[in-house]
């Protein structure tokens, strides 16, 4: 289901201005990074824009919710309710976060059935069975 959602972003997409973005899903309308740097000529007053978070929070504000809530909300809500599925390793493979423990060195995978069951587990509880 995400695969084919990907896909189909990516053929819709508008073509991005930089040929080193070419392999990016997500671009914005005018063909840039959604996060980069900012465009300041001297590279010292350069600074990271977070263009998915100001655009998250443009949409919070339009439906009026408010309260500490943001982009990242996302990813602790994730996080926390992934957890629910007592599969800790497969949450923060979903995550991305990088596990440097031994155990983390020795596993060569995790197999798409755990990872199915954690995104299932969150899923029910945003959506119901």
């Amino acid at each position: 289901e995400t695969v084919a959602a990907l896909q189909e972003a990516i053929e819709r997409r508008p073509k991005p201005k930089n040929e080193a973005d070419s392999d990016l899903c997500f671009i914005t309308q005018f063909g840039n990074r959604w996060v980069r740097m900012s465009d300041q000529e001297n590279p010292g007053e350069r600074s990271p824009m977070d263009l998915i978070g100001r655009q998250f929070g443009r949409v919070l504000k339009k439906l009026d919710i408010n309260g500490g809530r943001g982009f990242y909300a996302l990813r602790h809500g994730f996080e926390t309710i992934g957890g629910e599925s007592k599969d800790q390793v497969a949450v923060n493979a979903i995550m991305g976060h990088v596990d440097s423990s031994m155990a983390g060195v020795y596993r060569e995978r995790i197999s798409d059935e755990r990872l199915i069951t954690v995104t299932e587990t969150v899923r029910e509880w945003l959506w119901g069975t």
